[in-house]
């Protein structure tokens, strides 16, 4: 099985397991992740979802280059393939929980765009980040090149995608691709998993907005704000504060 959900507490981990082919990921692979989100999203058990390879040393290669080259003559593949990828890009970008990608080794192509697409990106020092199309004659999705975007700026978003150059950690941290170096991923996936699930949920929400273009709270998003003020997470958050201990949030 080439990806699998398994949870530990209050994380899951979404794996990706092709050692054998850098993790380069298939049309089936790209398909599979809507319905892995879908379950990890109807586990009530699960606060936060890490994005991660089984095997250390590497994290994403992009997609499978030999699928895509025994299919390149068959405009139905092509266009199923597209769809697929797509799909896998949108759901993940708008998870409903809080997304961490783990990178550990090369992040290439298609695996730099899952990377975008979770909401906050750990990357071991090892770690080489590159994004590939104009090495092949392809075009980079608007969607993920928004989220390249959104992170980076125009400019070093045009001198990745330009170059298909590959950029260490170090240069990664800095550019803002990503926003921690560190070993593992799970003190991060703990902090945010002890936290209010209602308040990151729709923090994460309103961020989305934000960058969907909305600039101004309407009806929805003030209801939400004011709402909270009434709910369970508040009620024990504050009466944790009072009583000087740590909340525990159900």
């Amino acid at each position: 099985m080439s990806l699998r959900l398994e949870r530990s507490g209050a994380i899951g981990r979404l794996l990706v397991d092709r050692a054998d082919k850098r993790n380069a990921f298939t049309q089936a692979m790209w398909t599979q992740i809507p319905l892995l989100l879908d379950e990890a999203a109807q586990d009530k058990e699960i606060r936060v979802l890490t994005l991660q390879s089984a095997q250390r040393g590497i994290f994403c290669s992009g997609a499978d280059i030999s699928e895509l080259m025994a299919n390149k003559e068959n405009p139905d593949w092509r266009a199923a393939n597209q769809a697929a990828i797509n799909k896998a890009q949108y759901d993940l970008a708008r998870f409903p929980k809080p997304a961490i990608a783990f990178v550990d080794g090369d992040c290439v192509g298609g695996g730099c765009g899952l990377a975008l697409a979770c909401d906050i990106r750990v990357a071991t020092s090892r770690s080489r980040f590159g994004i590939t199309p104009s090495n092949l004659g392809l075009v980079y999705p608007l969607h993920d090149t928004k989220l390249l975007v959104d992170l980076v700026g125009p400019g070093q978003a045009k001198r990745m995608l330009f170059s298909a150059q590959l950029l260490s950690a170090d240069e990664a941290l800095r550019i803002g691709l990503i926003e921690e170096i560190a070993e593992i991923s799970d003190p991060l996936a703990e902090t945010i998993a002890a936290k209010s699930a209602h308040s990151t949920r729709q923090i994460k929400h309103f961020v989305r907005r934000i960058l969907d273009g909305q600039v101004e709270d309407d009806a929805a998003t003030l209801h939400v704000f004011a709402d909270a003020f009434t709910g369970a997470d508040f009620h024990e958050g504050t009466s944790a504060f009072v009583e000087k201990r740590k909340p525990r949030f159900r």
